[in-house]
């Protein structure tokens, strides 16, 4: 049976006196240094060797390789999703890093964490980027009432308003429960899975819009840590400064959230290194490569990450293989 009506949330009201309020408030923040910049450059960097690692002939120092032609297949300018990316020790080693945890803990009052199986951002700025097709989406599903998961960035590079990143309309996830009410026929009548997503046409965000929604480019320095609500509208866009975008997509939930259909399933993608969604407890389900890659079938694929993660017991807990 599905469980999301009784799943427990943030209560929203309550004072903090910290960024936790912003939070609740405009339905994201920017929680600042969470990482040192140093840190975020040495990851950055494994980011780029991550590249180095395929036939296809990019290099890190030379920016001539920088075309889509040298790089393994992406969306959006530099989403990542294929190849077990979700699993390269490089985002494992983030998503154990104490001050991240530390964030999601002290926004869910426990530290009995699952971690999202998500990918990263790199886009390199290059003659042929264009820019994408806003596509405003919410990553929760109507029937699943108040904060259930906060989705994360961490950010690797600076980031500013003109380049690429993340938009949001700010307070949308306020008005997220009255718009479907008032508009039911967009609901969908799934619970799990891709219902979990749904996206938005021009007159949908003018409707946000008109109820003071405004549309808002985040800003965030290298070691920052991204926050919003999945009932927040929001999407990506590629740089227009010429500038690059490194970040990781890392999300936390509580343990006690998922049900035990849902660990063992999780705990099965993390050993054959699968990747899933934003969601840590629920929205389990493969999500599998497309082999496709410059608008023709990948000559190359992977079945495991080219750099294992350390199967460490933080690693183990947060994926759902060890209990807590």
């Amino acid at each position: 049976m599905p469980h999301y009506e009784s799943e427990p949330k943030i209560d929203t009201s309550a004072a903090t006196g910290d960024w936790r309020e912003a939070l609740f408030r405009d339905g994201f923040v920017v929680v600042k240094g969470v990482l040192s910049p140093e840190k975020a450059q040495g990851y950055q960097k494994r980011m780029f060797e991550w590249l180095e690692t395929f036939p296809y002939g990019f290099k890190a120092d030379d920016p001539s390789t920088h075309g889509k032609e040298h790089l393994p297949e992406h969306m959006k300018g530099g989403m990542y999703h294929g190849y077990k990316v979700q699993h390269e020790k490089v985002i494992w080693d983030a998503r154990t890093e104490p001050t991240i945890i530390d964030a999601f803990a002290k926004l869910w009052g426990t530290d009995e964490l699952l971690v999202s199986f998500d990918g990263m951002n790199l886009t390199l700025p290059t003659k042929d980027m264009k820019p994408t097709t806003p596509w405003p989406h919410v990553d929760q599903n109507p029937n699943r009432k108040g904060m259930q998961c906060i989705q994360g960035i961490l950010n690797l590079a600076p980031n500013g308003p003109d380049d690429g990143g993340l938009v949001v309309l700010k307070g949308s996830h306020n008005a997220n429960e009255t718009f479907f009410k008032l508009h039911p026929e967009t609901k969908g009548a799934g619970t799990w899975g891709s219902m979990d997503w749904h996206g938005f046409d021009e007159d949908e965000v003018a409707w946000f819009k008109n109820r003071g929604c405004e549309e808002i480019k985040v800003c965030a320095d290298p070691g920052d840590l991204i926050l919003w609500d999945s009932r927040q509208i929001h999407y990506n866009r590629v740089p227009s400064s010429g500038n690059l975008r490194a970040v990781m997509y890392i999300c936390y939930t509580p343990a006690s959230f998922a049900s035990k259909e849902d660990l063992e399933e999780k705990a099965l993608y993390f050993k054959e290194r699968v990747g899933t969604t934003h969601w840590p407890h629920a929205n389990i389900f493969r999500q599998e490569d497309k082999h496709m890659r410059l608008g023709q079938p990948d000559t190359y694929s992977r079945d495991r990450p080219a750099f294992e993660p350390e199967e460490s017991d933080l690693v183990l807990k947060l994926a759902g293989v060890k209990a807590y």
